[in-house]
Parts: structure tokens; C-alpha cells; sequence
């Protein structure tokens, strides 16, 4: 009987939860089918996507209010965002595949399925898929490169530079203890300053000045992971930050990187670079003092029951204060513009 019921369709019910399961978690349990879509989601790593369009959320509300705001290409630099963010997480997969670092004992193939030790996609498939999502990105450019000018460009070819080297050769920025600031500036200066560059067609200080604290908060979770993967990537000589730092001293520094997120928050409004209804992050704070707790104390020798993306545990933590902080902070960003107070 259960062989039958396993045989028939999937049920737009049954997609619907493997869909919401695999963006909550990252991965799919073992009872349930496995679809199509979910598939990629969990592929392109789909459950990290709310950073990126937190990212780019922020660029587009910070332009609200412009005359010359074109929410047209607003919504094409989340479209490319999002592939682009995509495309990263595969070539990632992909470098470090051929460059001996995913492993089936890995930590990456053990959390969630690697797309080519899974066996579900082969290498050259791989590769065919990073270049689809490369031409999406490629033709969201064109548009924005006509719209707006050689700056957007700059904006994507820096973006694009940082993201294939992350991992690739010859720098390997990831290897070298610059990944982590490399992210610092994707998800904050380049992605919110290039998508309210995209969106008025031109940019303030004031816009760079706001997209530090997200990108802040963005780097604690890449910490995060770092930390979870610090033994096996000191073994293959990879030199992350924790790597270098140390576990106690990598922990350390992301709980006041979290910390100081809210400092820098408060700052911005004091020296009116954010209006005050930004500080809606301060609700995130009950959250935040959980997180800490588990950066102050060695991780678990085995994870809680149903946890889904075990080995890793601090970057889990990181993930849901960014996520909760980053939602609060947009929520700040447009009540600034609807009842600005100031």
C-alpha cells in the first residue's frame, strides 16, 4: 500500500509544503517526494534568497519618495539579483567540486545535497545551468546598461568579479580570509547601492552610509558557517576568518558584529541618515540576546531532534536574526518615508 500511494501523483498541496519546507529549512525530509522546482530550490540554495532580496529591498525603499524612481527596473535588479545569487551558489558548488574541497564527507554534501554527489545533475549539466542563469543576468544588464548607463556596469562587473573568485582561481578570496569581507560588500554597498542607482538613476552618501548595517548582519551568518566548517576547511587549508581567529575568538567577534549592528542602526538615525522608525530593529533585540547565547557556548555533539542541516548549527542562528532584523529594518525604511517624523 505505502508503494502505491508513493506512485501516485503529487498533489498541489503536496508541492505547496515541499516548497515552503525546502525555503524554511534548506532541505527536504525524508517522507516527503521529491518535485522539480523543489529540486532547484534546494540546488541553488534557495533558503538564503530572503538576504539578497532584503538587499534589494532596502536599495528600492530608500528611493521611494524620488520623482525619478522607475520601479520598472527596480523590479528587473531583484530579477537579477536573485539569479545572480543563484548562479554564485552554483559556481561555488562547482569550484569547489573540481577543486577537492566538497567531499562526500564534507560538510557542504552532508547538510543538504551537493548537486553533483547527489547525483542529481552531472558536472557538465552544472556548468550549463551557471551559464543559464549568467544570461539571465546578462540580458537583465542590457536593459539596465540602456536605462540607465555604463555605472550599472560597474555596479555588475565588481559583483561578478567577487562572486566567480569567491572560491575560483587563482585568488580564491574565500581561501585567504577575504571571503567574508568580500560579502560585506555585495550585500551592502554593491546590491543596495546598485538597486537605488538602478531605480533614480543616480546615488547619495547617505545611501552608502545606509547599507552597512544590513550588510553587517549578512556577514555574521557567512561567519556563522565558517565556524561550522572551521575543522574540515583548516585541514584543507582553507583559510576563512574562524580559520584564522580561532573558534572561540570567531564566535567572539560575530557576537559583537551582531551587537554592533544595532549600534550602527542608532547612529544612522541620530545623524539623520535614517528616520527614526528604523529603530523597529530594536524589536529584533529578545531574538538577538537567544542568538548570543548559543555564540557563547561550544555547539552540541549532536543536533536537536528534526534539526535539518546538520553539521552546521551557528550559521542557523545568524540566518533568523538577519532574517527577523533585516524584515524590521525594510518595515523601519518604508514607514520612514510613509510618516516620516523628522
Amino acid at each position: 500500500m505505502s508503494e502505491l500511494v508513493h506512485d501516485l501523483p503529487l498533489t498541489l498541496g503536496d508541492v505547496a509544503r515541499n516548497w515552503r519546507e525546502v525555503l524554511l529549512t534548506g532541505n527536504l525530509s525524508d517522507e516527503r517526494r521529491m518535485d522539480f522546482v523543489s529540486r532547484w530550490l534546494i540546488m541553488t540554495r534557495a533558503t538564503v534568497f530572503p538576504m539578497t532580496l532584503t538587499s534589494g529591498l532596502i536599495g528600492g525603499v530608500l528611493a521611494l519618495g524620488r520623482p525619478e524612481a522607475d520601479w520598472r527596473y527596480f523590479a528587473l535588479a531583484l530579477i537579477g539579483l536573485l539569479a545572480a545569487h543563484g548562479c554564485n551558489n552554483l559556481m561555488n558548488d562547482y569550484f569547489d567540486l573540481t577543486g577537492g574541497v566538497d567531499t562526500s564527507t564534507y560538510p557542504r554534501a552532508l547538510y543538504a545535497p551537493h548537486p553533483v554527489l547527489s547525483g542529481w545533475i552531472s558536472k557538465e549539466g552544472l556548468k550549463a545551468a551557471i551559464l543559464g542563469f549568467h544570461a539571465v543576468g546578462a540580458v537583465v544588464l542590457a536593459v539596465l546598461v540602456a536605462a540607465r548607463g555604463w555605472p550599472v556596469l560597474w555596479f555588475a562587473a565588481t559583483g561578478l568579479f567577487l562572486s566567480i573568485f569567491y572560491v575560483a582561481p587563482p585568488l580564491k578570496l574565500k581561501h585567504r580570509g577575504l571571503g567574508e569581507p568580500s560579502v560585506f560588500l555585495v550585500w551592502g554597498p554593491l546590491m543596495i547601492g546598485g538597486t537605488y542607482f538602478v531605480t533614480t538613476g543616480d546615488i547619495a552618501p547617505r545611501v552608502w552610509l545606509a547599507s552597512v548595517p544590513y550588510a553587517m548582519l549578512v556577514t555574521t551568518v557567512l561567519i556563522g558557517k565558517h565556524i561550522d566548517k572551521l575543522p574540515h576547511d583548516a585541514e584543507k587549508g582553507i583559510r576563512t576568518l574562524p580559520v584564522i581567529l580561532g573558534d572561540e575568538a570567531a564566535r567572539r567577534w560575530n557576537r559583537w558584529l551582531m551587537i554592533a549592528f544595532y549600534g550602527v542602526v542608532i547612529a544612522l538615525v541620530v545623524a539623520r541618515v535614517l528616520g527614526p522608525w528604523s529603530l523597529l530593529v530594536l524589536g529584533s533585540l529578545p531574538l538577538c540576546r537567544k542568538v548570543l547565547r548559543v555564540y557563547s557556548r561550544p555547539r552540541p555533539e549532536s543536533p536537536p531532534p528534526r534539526y535539518p542541516i546538520w553539521p552546521l548549527w551557528y550559521v542557523a542562528s545568524a540566518f533568523v536574526l538577519t532574517r527577523r532584523a533585516g524584515a524590521l529594518l525594510v518595515a523601519g525604511l518604508v514607514l520612514d518615508r510613509l510618516l516620516p517624523l523628522f
